[in-house]
């Protein structure tokens, strides 16, 4: 399935050693950025529906997505002004082979953050990987580096791995090393 870096890219994103919905490199200070964005919404239903995230999560590390988009899509009935179910949502979906509606979450996502925060950080990293495993390179840079300047390592690695020219550099390199391991016959 895809190259190496392309499963690399997936489990970073889908890493079962990490919460789910977590991006690997987040700083602390967006998790407080996210606690600030949540201050809009009503108490009683933002506890309903974090405790609704929270069992999907739980159901998707488990293998069942269904129960786990159930979840999700609960939560985001209950808040859908909220950009965080949109992320979770759209990673169940991800693993469920529907890549088509993972995005339509994604852009919701982060039309509701505004861009801003940690929901649309995840969002843009998610976005971005999606683009890169579709080969849309340009659109996963545009992504990666909105996700860099809200502070996320993983994307800045990304965009280290996308550049053209560190590409061209490193084939490059791999040639002469071939060329110097195994010289022409007859010069």
């Amino acid at each position: 399935m895809g190259s190496p870096n392309d499963q690399a890219v997936l489990q970073a994103i889908f890493n079962p050693d990490s919460p789910f919905g977590d991006v690997i490199g987040l700083d602390l200070d967006e998790a407080k950025k996210e606690e600030d964005e949540d201050g809009a919404f009503p108490q009683a239903q933002l506890e309903q529906a974090k405790a609704l995230e929270l069992q999907g999560v739980r159901a998707a590390e488990a293998g069942d997505l269904h129960t786990a988009l159930e979840r999700f899509s609960r939560a985001i009935g209950l808040l859908p002004e909220r950009a965080s179910a949109y992320n979770n949502r759209a990673q169940a979906r991800r693993l469920q082979g529907d890549v088509a509606g993972a995005l339509e979450d994604l852009e919701r996502a982060v039309t509701l953050s505004r861009g801003r925060g940690r929901a649309a950080c995840q969002s843009f990293v998610q976005r971005g990987l999606l683009a890169r495993l579709q080969g849309r390179d340009d659109d996963a840079r545009r992504d990666f580096e909105q996700a860099a300047q809200l502070g996320s390592p993983f994307a800045r690695r990304q965009l280290v791995l996308l550049n053209p020219y560190a590409a061209l550099c490193n084939r490059m390199l791999a040639d002469m090393m071939g060329q110097l391991r195994a010289p022409t016959n007859g010069r």
